[in-house]
């Protein structure tokens, strides 16, 4: 378990995630600590799984993806195992860009990526509908979409 955050690593936290490329001295500078314990500071919050990553944002036409899709799916079966069965199949998929398992009509709602509407529909039947686990799915087109990067800060940090 780690220790509660305070408002250094909160104003962190926001900064990375609004351009992780920001450099050691300036986060520093922009939280008024030393660059050695800032950089630590970084390094607890990657060690406590907190920070999990940097990533870039990459124009997806760039990598060929012509459409994006939601895919609602209903299980046949809600066992745990069947679940994570279905959760790790899922995930080893190219195409899939977030799984959700979620409540409600559908067990799980699935964001997608396809070069074109013929590989969309490949997907869906091959992934999706010829599985003997699967009992329905629905099919959205993603015309347009918004990712916030920042997550939103929703816990006030512990006083110290």
């Amino acid at each position: 378990m780690h220790r509660p955050l305070d408002r250094i690593d909160f104003e962190l936290l926001a900064m990375l995630q609004n351009d992780a490329r920001r450099s050691n001295k300036e986060l520093a500078a922009a939280v008024d600590l030393a660059p050695s314990a800032c950089l630590a500071r970084v390094q607890r919050l990657r060690q406590a799984g907190i920070l999990r990553g940097f990533h870039a944002d990459v124009e997806p036409q760039a990598l060929g993806i012509g459409v994006q899709a939601m895919i609602s799916v209903r299980l046949r079966q809600h066992g745990r195992a069947k679940v994570r069965a279905f959760w790790k199949r899922l995930s080893a998929l190219k195409e899939i860009r977030a799984i959700f398992h979620v409540t409600g009509a559908h067990d799980f709602l699935v964001h997608v990526a396809a070069r074109d509407i013929a590989h969309l529909r490949d997907l869906a039947l091959d992934a999706f509908t010829n599985r003997e686990d699967v009992a329905h799915i629905e099919t959205s087109i993603v015309f347009e979409h918004f990712a916030n990067p920042i997550a939103p800060r929703l816990e006030s940090p512990e006083a110290p």
